[in-house]
């Protein structure tokens, strides 16, 4: 384990119904190649060292001794760095108990009984078992605790499991709710529900549900072949989860395992920034098992681009619309007569004039292009084809004269900062200017990925009457002008392609023979891997170490120098750009991140971090 991350399985034997010598050992096998793939958490079904179905059996002495000597024989086999739960049937002060058995390093370690005890429909087990009574006792039969556990893991203590047992979790307050109050990262729940039309679906639900509410990582293992099919059948439907989404499972009737890796650090951050997990009313006695410090090589994709939605268009649509629903609420309320926005050829303000055309007539809206020192005919034939395309108005305005006019008025020669500020400066005062002449509102068109890194002039086109884009990344960007595209076809496509295959670029300085000469990838870095490190810094707070880690397994096949490049540029750039995200113009959150100091995002401008 380590950067939070543990793999851990959930398996379903192929049983014998009342063979506890038989189960153990196929348990035990599946523990031993568990092993080998490197599982560290190993989550087996309710009852599974007898079956769930034994019926009257359980009522046998003989079968529950064999169950206790099964259990012992599973123990010793339970290898170092690996924690195993195991359903058994347990005898405690002369009551029996359906139970979830915890073993690591050759022997038990502490029992969980189960707490809702159904009684209905095919459901009938408070004829053999009695709920658990709360609090914490000694097991005598097992030399082990037994009640109101709590797993804690001493190599890193973030990763604490709590049990439940299938029933507990369809409750309307399960045992895990207690359990993650009291720190709980990780819950498992020991399983054997039979299935019936449409119960498989419901039952991911439940699992993403209870991992999401309760933030936390949810593996839940459900039984399957070898139980008694008199009146049910059972399908060995087994599910991972983790912050209210099902990230690994085996279908119904199929091998009857799924491996996987959990990140615990993932739903705890949600729970620091949140801080919605009350105390619990329970107390809890903690057992510490112990797990390596090895990190596998991860079965879990590490998706390259978290932004972007991987849907067929949904979420797209969802997007366009609450930024194009945002816009047209500020233009009804300010009673504009136009939605004024700079239109430069590149993705950004092709975006931003999308949304403005979603939001009203094309008559209200006036595209507004400001050629200086580095347009390229490329682009300003990309804005003059999109304005056409999309029936906008377009007015040109060479702002060269003026700029290059300020430039003497201060004495200024160099191609500098200041020279590259000025032409920004210019084009925000002209778009504010023309938008005072004909009662209009300024559209913003920077995306949050320039916010993150102070990719904007303050009072330039870091300023505007609303920013539409502000809650979108560079990488988002992308996919919403290419959706566009291919949505809208025609001469508006062929116009938002020519921009989606254009550099990017804030074209402030002159060409070279014609064609773009600043290069914004060059300068920072490639804006996929920028924004993987924004997100999983500002949606996270992760290490820069564990955003190295997670960033070289997604862009195994980008060079470490460009990956660095990124981290690095991000790090650097992220803090000294505060002061620009502390006075942001209004704006529409989209997503998880967002950079509004008034909604979201609280940093203080003099941050010393790096």
């Amino acid at each position: 384990m380590k950067y939070g991350t543990v793999r851990v399985g959930a398996f379903t034997p192929k049983i014998k119904t009342g063979n506890p010598d038989h189960n153990a050992k196929a348990i035990i096998k599946i523990i031993e190649n568990a092993k080998k793939r490197g599982v560290e958490i190993a989550v087996f079904p309710e009852l599974c060292i007898t079956g769930y179905t034994c019926a009257d059996l359980f009522f046998t002495r003989s079968l529950l001794s064999e169950a206790s000597d099964a259990i012992k024989t599973v123990a010793a086999a339970t290898p170092e760095n690996m924690i195993v739960f195991v359903g058994a049937p347990i005898e405690h002060d002369g009551r029996l108990y359906n139970c979830a058995v915890a073993m690591s390093c050759g022997k038990v370690i502490g029992v969980t009984a189960k707490t809702e005890l159904p009684d209905y429909g095919e459901f009938y087990e408070k004829r053999y078992f009695a709920p658990a009574t709360g609090g914490i006792g000694f097991c005598e039969s097992l030399s082990a605790l037994m009640g109101d556990i709590l797993y804690v893991c001493k190599t890193d203590p973030e990763l604490k499991i709590g049990c439940e047992i299938c029933e507990d979790m369809w409750a309307d307050v399960p045992p895990s709710v207690e359990l993650t109050r009291a720190g709980a990262s990780v819950i498992v729940n020991l399983s054997a529900s039979d299935e019936v039309v449409g119960k498989a679906e419901y039952r991911e639900l439940l699992v993403a549900g209870a991992s999401g509410r309760q933030h936390c990582a949810y593996i839940y293992a459900d039984a399957g072949e070898g139980e008694s099919s008199t009146d049910v059948v059972f399908s060995g439907h087994n599910i991972i989860a983790e912050n209210g989404a099902v990230i690994a499972k085996s279908e119904p009737f199929g091998a009857g395992e799924v491996i996987t890796e959990i990140d615990v650090q993932r739903p705890l951050a949600d729970r620091r920034r949140m801080g919605v997990i009350k105390q619990a009313d329970k107390k809890f006695e903690t057992v510490e098992f112990t797990l390596g410090d090895t990190l596998n090589k991860p079965l879990r994709k590490v998706d390259k681009y978290p932004f972007v939605p991987n849907d067929s268009g949904e979420r797209a649509e969802l997007i366009l619309s609450m930024q194009s629903r945002a816009l047209k609420t500020r233009f009804d309320a300010t009673r504009s007569a136009a939605l004024v926005v700079g239109l430069s050829g590149g993705l950004d303000s092709a975006l931003a004039l999308l949304v403005c055309r979603r939001a009203t007539k094309s008559e209200n809206i006036k595209a507004v292009t400001m050629p200086c020192f580095g347009t390229t005919d490329k682009t300003l034939g990309n804005a003059k084809r999109l304005a056409d395309a999309l029936g906008v108005s377009l007015a040109t305005v060479d702002i060269k004269e003026t700029v290059s006019g300020h430039l003497k008025d201060i004495n200024h020669a160099s191609r500098d900062v200041v020279y590259e500020n000025a032409q920004a400066r210019v084009r925000t005062m002209t778009l504010f200017d023309m938008a005072n002449a004909c009662n209009g509102l300024v559209v913003g068109t920077g995306d949050m990925s320039e916010l993150a890194l102070g990719w904007a002039t303050y009072n330039g086109d870091h300023m505007s009457s609303y920013g539409v884009n502000g809650g979108v990344p560079k990488t988002l960007v992308k996919h919403l002008v290419r959706y566009e595209a291919n949505r809208l076809g025609g001469k508006v496509k062929l116009a938002l392609e020519e921009i989606l295959n254009t550099e990017i670029s804030p074209e402030l300085l002159p060409p070279e023979n014609g064609k773009i000469a600043q290069k914004t990838e060059d300068i920072l870095g490639k804006y996929d891997l920028l924004d993987f490190v924004m997100y999983y810094y500002c949606r996270y707070g992760f290490t820069r170490e564990k955003i190295e880690y997670l960033l070289g397994q997604a862009f195994c096949d980008t060079e470490k120098a460009q990956r660095d490049k990124a981290v690095n540029t991000f790090f650097t750039r992220f803090f000294k750009a505060q002061f620009k995200r502390s006075c942001l113009p209004d704006g529409v959150k989209i997503g998880s991140v967002s950079f509004s100091p008034r909604s979201d995002f609280r940093l203080p401008s003099d941050a010393d971090r790096k």
